[in-house]
């Protein structure tokens, strides 16, 4: 195994939305720039390794959401203060919180590797999203189906705010940021409708990077911006 390691937390308690798209992405954009990479798999009863270069956690269900919160152990804030990327969506990204109260009322322990908590919504969170980021990539878009509300503290910033849609529920706000840790609730998958978004999070690991042929992303991106839902 060689090149930039692209590690995938559970995908299959956290890979109800399709999330693992984000893996596909990265390393498709590494590869056609010539880039080695490799992409890991962490299955239920495995440890997560802290040698990874990038780290994805993706979108789930109550439960599994609980079980991988239990499951992911000391591995991913070890590669976290070893400078590791990590782009949390949806329930991972409530996994890397303070803490969690998921839609029974039950209150959950987070990782704390982003300075936010999550509790409950009045209502569901579904449809497309729009967010003005804060990170220098253009604007992005994605589908948003969460119920979970997520208010940031002193050490956690905004990726972004919403210009459609919900986000974080509790302000205009979206996802957070944390030194080269992220979280939104933007499906899609994210990095293949976000390409800026995508390259960003590889130059964080592999510096400048030369500009790729994004003409299919330039299209699905306008559609989801024409989009009147």
């Amino acid at each position: 195994m060689g090149g930039v390691i692209v590690v995938n937390v559970l995908p299959r308690l956290l890979g109800t939305y399709g999330d693992v798209g984000n893996e596909l992405a990265l390393l498709h954009r590494l590869r056609a720039r010539g880039i080695p990479a490799e992409g890991v798999h962490v299955e239920p009863g495995e440890s997560v390794p802290d040698s990874g270069d990038i780290y994805l956690l993706g979108g789930g269900e109550d439960r599994a959401q609980v079980l991988a919160s239990r499951m992911i152990g000391a591995g991913l804030a070890r590669a976290v203060s070893r400078n590791a990327v990590v782009l949390a969506v949806c329930a991972g990204y409530q996994i890397l919180g303070t803490s969690f109260t998921d839609s029974g009322g039950a209150a959950h322990s987070g990782l704390g590797l982003l300075d936010v908590e999550t509790r409950p919504l009045p209502q569901r969170a579904v449809g497309e999203m729009v967010v003005e980021p804060a990170v220098p990539v253009g604007t992005l878009v994605g589908f948003e189906n969460h119920r979970g509300g997520t208010t940031l503290g002193a050490d956690a910033q905004p990726l972004g705010w919403v210009t459609k849609g919900v986000g974080n529920g509790v302000s205009s706000s979206e996802g957070a940021q944390q030194g080269r840790v992220f979280g939104t609730y933007l499906h899609g998958p994210a990095l293949a409708l976000n390409p800026d978004f995508a390259d960003h999070l590889l130059s964080l690991v592999v510096g400048d990077l030369p500009p790729m042929d994004d003409g299919y992303e330039v299209r699905a991106r306008a559609h989801r911006l024409s989009s009147p839902v």
